[in-house]
């Protein structure tokens, strides 16, 4: 009989990081204000069996992963930083099956009134 998974979503949102990302060179000087989510699959089973964190997802470890990113090395464009913290976890957490990253960056310098752009980004696991 095949084994069946039940996945767990763990979530973080609306961290909050200023930084210096953009194409234009005042973003990069100056910087803005930036939020992230992340939602993690995983099979917390034996998590929930041990009670231990190190069987699931640490959530202060998603929270470095986007903090390093997101503090490192300048990009262009969101779907960079997006995409980069989405590898960061999947590289990180073995047993993780899916992720979903949202970038949103609340300052654009542009002459238009809206709360905020956004992308958004799944990474699945293969097999």
């Amino acid at each position: 009989m095949k084994r069946q998974t039940a996945l767990t979503r763990i979530s973080v949102s609306n961290a909050e990081f200023y930084a210096y990302h953009g194409v234009r060179d005042e973003e990069r000087s100056i910087g803005g204000r930036y939020q992230v989510d992340m939602d993690v699959w995983c099979d917390t089973v034996k998590a929930v069996v041990s009670d231990d964190i190190s069987d699931s997802v640490n959530y202060e470890e998603l929270l470095f992963i986007a903090n390093e990113v997101m503090t490192g090395e300048p990009c262009e464009l969101i779907e960079t930083l997006a995409y980069d913290i989405g590898s960061g976890v999947m590289d990180r957490f073995s047993h993780v099956h899916q992720t979903t990253i949202r970038v949103r960056k609340l300052t654009v310098p542009i002459q238009a009134v809206f709360d905020f752009v956004e992308t958004e980004i799944t990474i699945t696991r293969e097999g």
